[in-house]
């Protein structure tokens, strides 16, 4: 079974980003784990979140662009892993190795669509 791993940060939390959390060896020593597991399908970082643009649908139903920083935005994805596993069970347990799920960040588990 295929599952997403989203590696999710706070932005208004110190343990995550720049003051603290996980370090980039950690990151590092975690994708070349999970990569010689030979469980990853595909991977990927995102930039930092400042300037994001946002496309969403107003009122009146009209597309609307809009540039960051979002105040109002707590969460960012800050990366993606997909893996292929035997059960969620083995999913979870990549999350739990990942550095994202330490003090300041999560790791959402989901499975991918088979379409």
């Amino acid at each position: 079974m295929k599952y997403a791993l989203l590696l999710m940060g706070h932005h208004q939390t110190p343990d995550c980003g720049e003051e603290g959390g996980a370090s980039p060896e950690e990151f590092f020593a975690f994708d070349e784990e999970i990569t010689k597991a030979g469980v990853v399908v595909s991977s990927f970082a995102l930039e930092g979140s400042d300037p994001a643009t946002i496309v969403s649908t107003d009122e009146r139903g009209e597309r609307v662009v809009t540039s960051g920083p979002y105040a109002e935005v707590n969460e960012f994805v800050g990366g993606t892993y997909i893996i292929e596993v035997d059960s969620l069970e083995d999913a979870i347990m990549w999350a739990k190795k990942s550095p994202a799920s330490a003090p300041g960040g999560h790791v959402e588990v989901r499975e991918v669509a088979p379409y």
